[in-house]
């Protein structure tokens, strides 16, 4: 590889996040122009910081849901989203059982 090709290597900025309702991790991160979501959150180590497993249609990039094979561009904030503790649906239900229609 001469340095034309290596200089031809782009790299770009993203984030990896993370939120819990006590704790939020936010990673900054550099990957190779091309790099797909689920090798970024690998090379990014939360699974391992935070003891995780990322599952398919559990990630996204700005709010909406990705598959592991997309391709990164510039800026954008990869989103592992957790399982909900319950449905928006069940929660009402609960609200309105306990007397309390708010």
């Amino acid at each position: 590889m001469d340095n034309d090709t290596a200089a031809s290597v782009h790299s770009v900025a993203i984030q990896v996040c993370y939120a819990e309702t006590d704790r939020q991790l936010i990673m900054d991160l550099t990957v190779a122009e091309g790099t797909r979501l689920i090798d970024a959150i690998r090379q990014s180590g939360i699974e391992k910081k935070l003891s995780i497993t990322v599952r398919e249609g559990q990630v996204g990039i700005f709010g909406k849901k990705k598959p592991f094979d997309t391709i990164l561009h510039a800026g954008d904030r990869i989103e592992i989203y957790r399982p909900l503790a319950a449905t928006p649906q069940e929660l009402r239900r609960r609200r309105l059982q306990n007397g309390n229609n708010a």
